[in-house]
């Protein structure tokens, strides 16, 4: 029985990653359409169709998928996107900044509000959560050959203000109007990223039990679930045992 049970477990991780990774794809498409929508598809003049499609390639979408999408928004005559966000507060006091791209704005904040009422929140007016998040911009690459002290004084000298290196990829944060010019920097380097763009990072944490967590994990599931929502920022320091609650 133990066998079968370890077994079911590791069927139920990889189908919770799978679905996860199947919904990551269904989002940066979705961007990718967007972005060559707004635009235009020609990548040299349109920088967020460069870093939409230069995020898929580093969450591994097909090069077919992303010629597709480019295509398919090209050909669209269809409805004009809008980049909206909305600000609130989940179970527990939690505040959680929520990214959406969407062609109906009612349909969305309908949506959005439905879900944080149903856990228990409520949305707030946009700005209430400024003092809570800051937006840097975040670039995330593989960690290169070389002496790494160099490599960070020279990210440094390009605007970088945080540099973190674990298991051999590296987390560069900079200020929101360094974002350009550290990612000049990068490309003069022949370093692609495997993802990057403007992040909301909180200035103030907040810490949840493990039965907190699962509480707020059901809001936070339902905000990724929407294929509306692009991103949703919180502002929890949660320890490693009650990751996997808040990320399932």
């Amino acid at each position: 029985m133990a066998g079968h049970s370890k077994w079911a477990n590791i069927k139920h991780r990889k189908g919770t990653v799978d679905a996860r990774r199947s919904k990551l794809f269904t989002k940066l498409v979705k961007e990718i359409m967007v972005a060559a929508k707004v635009g235009g598809p020609v990548v040299e003049s349109n920088p967020r169709l460069k870093m939409a499609i230069q995020n898929a390639r580093g969450a591994s979408v097909p090069k077919d998928n992303i010629e597709r999408a480019i295509s398919k928004a090209s050909a669209q005559d269809g409805a004009d996107f809008l980049d909206v966000h909305y600000e609130g507060y989940g179970p527990h006091g939690v505040a959680i900044l929520v990214e959406c791209t969407t062609d109906n704005l009612n349909r969305t904040i309908q949506n959005v509000k439905s879900y944080f009422n149903k856990a228990g929140g409520s949305l707030s007016t946009n700005g209430s959560l400024d003092f809570i998040f800051s937006q840097k911009g975040v670039f995330r690459i593989p960690q290169p050959d070389g002496d790494m002290d160099v490599w960070i004084l020279r990210w440094i000298d390009s605007g970088a203000q945080e540099v973190e290196i674990e298991d051999g990829k590296v987390t560069l944060q900079c200020e929101r109007e360094d974002f350009g010019r550290l990612q000049k920097a990068l490309h003069d380097e022949e370093i692609e990223a495997e993802s990057s763009g403007l992040e909301r990072i909180p200035l103030i944490t907040k810490e949840l039990n493990r039965e907190q967590a699962e509480e707020l994990g059901k809001l936070l599931q339902n905000l990724e679930n929407d294929d509306d929502v692009k991103a949703v920022y919180h502002n929890i320091a949660f320890a490693e045992e009650i990751a996997d609650i808040i990320e399932a």
